[in-house]
Parts: C-alpha cells; sequence; structure tokens
C-alpha cells in the first residue's frame, strides 16, 4: 500500500479537480488498511476505502468539500456498521498546480498546519539513509505516505484464455508488478489492464534472462515445446516460485526431459505443477481463480500484520 500518484495524475487529468480520501488512522477494526485510498470527482470514484455506508459517506463529503479535512467515525454508533473501531479519514482536493507540489519518494504533509516535528524528520532521515520506504502512518499532526511501489514481480507466460482470466483477476491488486510474455502483439487484448507490461517475442524463453531473480511465474502457454523451453530457461535463470499449467503426465514426461537437460531434481522440483485447484474445475476463470487464491495465500503469511484488524 502506498500513495499511488499515478493514479491520481491520471484522475486529474481526465476530471480536473478530484479528492483523495485516504485511511489515515484506526482503532479497532476496521474494513480496510491505513493507507487504503479512493479518489472522488464530481461524477465519479475509484479505488475503495471499503465498508459500504463509510464509502458512501466520505464520497458524498468529498464531492461537497472545498478544503483538505480530517475527520474520525465511530464506525458502530455512527454508521451503524458491525466493525466496531474508529477511523480517521483524511480528505485532500488536489487540482494540477497542487499535483506539481508532489516530490520524492515519501509524502509527508502536516493535516494541522504544524511544523514538521522531530518524530517525522527522524522517520523521513532513516528512509533516506536506509533506502526502505517508512510505513505508512499518522504522526504528530502530519502524514506519511511512501510512492506507491509493488513489491512483487510475476511474470506470465501465455496471454490465451487462462493468461487472460489470471491477469484480469490479478492486476487490480497493488503489490504486484505483471509482465505478461507472448509471441505476437495480437495475442493480448487492447486495451490492456492497468499496470501490466505486455512483451511480444518470438521466442519468450529469451526474456526469461531478463527477469528478476525474485519474481513469480506461471507458464501457460499454448505450447507444450514453448513450455518446457521456458522451464528450462528458468531453473538455468533463478526465480522465486514458478507454476506450470497441465496434468501428471505432462509434469512426469517435464521431469525427465528437464534431468536430461542437465537440471538437478531438487531444482526441478520448485516448479508447481498443475497449478490451481482441481476442484474447482477446467474453466479458465476457476483456474485462475485457484491460482490467485495460492499466490495470496502464501504472499499473506511473508506480509508482516499491519495495526488494526479488519471486519
Amino acid at each position: 500500500m502506498g500513495f499511488d500518484l499515478d493514479a491520481l495524475r491520471a484522475a486529474v487529468a481526465t476530471h480536473g479537480r478530484v479528492v483523495r480520501v485516504v485511511i489515515a488512522a484506526i482503532e479497532g477494526s476496521s474494513p480496510r488498511e491505513v493507507g487504503a485510498a479512493m479518489l472522488v470527482w464530481e461524477s465519479g470514484q475509484s479505488g475503495t476505502i471499503g465498508g459500504g455506508a463509510l464509502e458512501f459517506q466520505a464520497a458524498t463529503e468529498a464531492r461537497r468539500s472545498k478544503a483538505d479535512r480530517l475527520s474520525r467515525h465511530a464506525l458502530g454508533p455512527e454508521l451503524g456498521q458491525c466493525c466496531g473501531g474508529r477511523i480517521t479519514l483524511l480528505q485532500e482536493v488536489y487540482d494540477q498546480p497542487r499535483l506539481e507540489t508532489l516530490t520524492g519518494e515519501v509524502i509527508a504533509r502536516p493535516v494541522d498546519g504544524s511544523d514538521m516535528p522531530l518524530a517525522v524528520k527522524r522517520t523521513l532521515a532513516r528512509a533516506r539513509s536506509q533506502g526502505e520506504a517508512p510505513q505508512t502512518e499518522l504522526i504528530q499532526g502530519w502524514f506519511i505516505e511512501p510512492l506507491h511501489r509493488p513489491q512483487q514481480a510475476l511474470w506470465i507466460w501465455g496471454a490465451g484464455h487462462v493468461g487472460r482470466a489470471l491477469v484480469t483477476t490479478l492486476a487490480p491488486l497493488p503489490n504486484l508488478a505483471i509482465t505478461w510474455v507472448d509471441t505476437a502483439p495480437e495475442r493480448f487484448p487492447d486495451p490492456l489492464p492497468k499496470g501490466v507490461t505486455a512483451l511480444p517475442a518470438a521466442k519468450p524463453e529469451v526474456l526469461a534472462a531478463h527477469a528478476p531473480r525474485d519474481a513469480q511465474h506461471l507458464i501457460l502457454t499454448y505450447s507444450h515445446a514453448l513450455d518446457l523451453a521456458l522451464c528450462h530457461a528458468l531453473l538455468s535463470h533463478g526465480f522465486a516460485r514458478c507454476g506450470l499449467i497441465g496434468s501428471q503426465t505432462k509434469w512426469a514426461r517435464f521431469r525427465a526431459r528437464l534431468q536430461d537437460l542437465g537440471h538437478q531434481l531438487a531444482s526441478i522440483s520448485r516448479i508447481e505443477c498443475p497449478i490451481g485447484d482441481p476442484t474447482l474445475g477446467k474453466h479458465p476463470q476457476a483456474i485462475a481463480i485457484g491460482v490467485v487464491r495460492d499466490i495470496l495465500t502464501k504472499t499473506e503469511r511473508k506480509t508482516p500484520q499491519l495495526k488494526g484488524k479488519t471486519g
């Protein structure tokens, strides 16, 4: 989670005046986490802070707003929500001139007009010296947000039915940087989902050497020969995780062929095949749901818990 400056710029360019509403602090239970944000303009909105009634009220107030505003809400007594916590919302009005004031990798600004406190100065100094993004938080009247930068590289090999279902499902997730590879430009949809980079290549396996070694990969091309070439290339290059679409029979043949190509069985076994959840069926969207569930479950185990609870 972070300040999605690209989305804000695009909204302002299209709609002019845009109000950004972000969860600045949480006490107890909340429908979304600190840093969750939505953009609101006269005729529409994008993003979500969750909560139904909370979001509806916040969007209504944002359209009437003429200035920045910090507000606190008791979700149960005030809005009748089951979440029993309290939430602090920061509402900021943006136009093109104000956008130009946003610089740097961390957006830090006062919400009450106060001078920058020492705690904020120390947080920003640590971020600069250590090269790590600070936590999104409200500190002594100042709100700090690192710019949004997807943390997990995901390469999807194949733009067929399953590849399209996967990309459609995964693209809205903010922490994924998706690179989508296939053999020709016409195999990709137009337009591409936001935040997805398409790489057409006559020999996709050559691109494996350009993927980050900590990337996750999903191989689901139209060709078993190409699938095998990609497995070979990625085993030679390195990866964090790799999944291959196919049956147990296909995977048994691939294991033997990859051993013939010089790979050790321990390395080959790092490739997960089949992918998805067979109990959900073979429809492309069903396969995508199983794969996405697996990615989210295993990614969540590695993600530090945020303050506050969801509910």
